[in-house]
């Protein structure tokens, strides 16, 4: 498979890796298959989350006795110090490992809370001091906002970032650029746009053709996905004039209906997370996470019911989107006392 270097890290990663989140609804055995799977294949970055279910432990399970094979990934919501330090003990522990290759602030919305993680009881000291005792190897920040990351990669305290990129969303590219001049790793998540992108082969060799990204995760919970998209970093065919044309008739078709979470909605004057619903309906709809979706729905301070139909996010929407009929769905699906 082609590798590309991480960043300003010594990690030379495989261009397709593995996105954690799905394998928490597999059985132990099934999880642990398709890792293995995944390392025959070349496969040797693989991505969790704190807030995956088991994820982080099927795959410690999963590593186990291949473990220099592998460069692990994984990500906590934990914004101050003591937080942080708690997490990191846990994954671990979760992992069964002694040290983690890549440990990053998950979802990192707004300069405030980068302002939380720098300051000086924030996460990334603990991060830091993890880090100075081998226990974990490099810091990383997600995000599904372009703006926030440009911020982070300019204060030099990222080794990588990571954010949705695909077809139909691609606000992130200058960021890309900007994040290889700064010698800074380019992890690609949602690169079938959660589900929304039926074809693979043509949403990762899109992904892949662009030369500032290192690696791209798409989840993974069958067994023929790990060969398909394996298939893709080990024998790339370009782009060709028929994939281009069929690239524009997919954006054509999805542009109507299709969140791209740029957040030029926001703020809701009833101070919904508008992004954030259709985020965690996309979770229960293309991923068939309907009760992990439903659970972290359950928890969000404002939901999709709460809407008066007022209009202002549609105003603001660049894509033209429905808004307003598109949080109904949201209440039809995560919301089954309101239908």
């Amino acid at each position: 498979m082609e590798k590309r270097k991480l960043g300003r890290t010594n990690l030379e990663v495989g261009v397709i890796g593995f996105g954690g989140i799905p394998i928490q609804r597999l059985k132990e055995e099934e999880a642990i298959d398709l890792i293995k799977k995944a390392a025959d294949e070349g496969i040797n970055f693989i991505d969790s989350a704190r807030a995956y279910g088991e994820s982080e432990k099927l795959i410690g399970k999963g590593i186990a006795g291949n473990r220099d094979h592998w460069y692990i990934a994984t990500k906590t919501m934990a914004r101050d110090y003591e937080s942080m330090k708690k997490e990191v003990e846990t994954s671990l522990a979760d992992f069964n490992i002694d040290t983690i290759d890549l440990y990053q602030f998950h979802l990192v919305k707004t300069e405030a809370q980068l302002e939380q993680i720098l300051a000086p009881d924030g996460a990334f000291r603990a991060l830091k001091e993890a880090q100075e005792a081998g226990k974990i190897k490099e810091i990383g920040i997600t995000s599904h906002s372009a703006e926030l990351l440009e911020m982070a990669i300019e204060t030099d305290y990222f080794s990588t970032i990571q954010f949705p990129y695909n077809i139909v969303e691609r606000q992130g590219e200058a960021l890309f650029k900007r994040a290889a001049e700064k010698n800074i790793g380019v992890i690609i998540m949602k690169p079938l746009a959660g589900g929304a992108l039926e074809d693979g082969d043509l949403a990762l060799r899109f992904i892949l053709q662009n030369p500032n990204v290192t690696v791209v995760i798409p989840g993974v919970d069958k067994e023929e996905q790990v060969y398909e998209n394996a298939n893709v970093g080990k024998n790339f065919v370009p782009l060709s004039e028929v994939d281009q044309k069929r690239i524009e008739e997919i954006k054509q078709s999805l542009g109507t209906t299709f969140c791209r979470r740029c957040g030029y909605c926001l703020p809701c004057p009833q101070k919904i997370d508008i992004p954030t619903q259709f985020l965690m309906e996309g979770y229960y709809s293309r991923y068939e996470l309907q009760n992990w979706a439903v659970e972290r729905y359950g928890v969000l301070p404002k939901k999709a019911s709460e809407c008066v139909e007022c209009g202002v996010c549609e105003s603001k929407c660049p894509y033209d989107l429905p808004i307003r009929s598109m949080l109904k769905n949201v209440v039809a699906k995560l919301e089954p006392n309101n239908k």
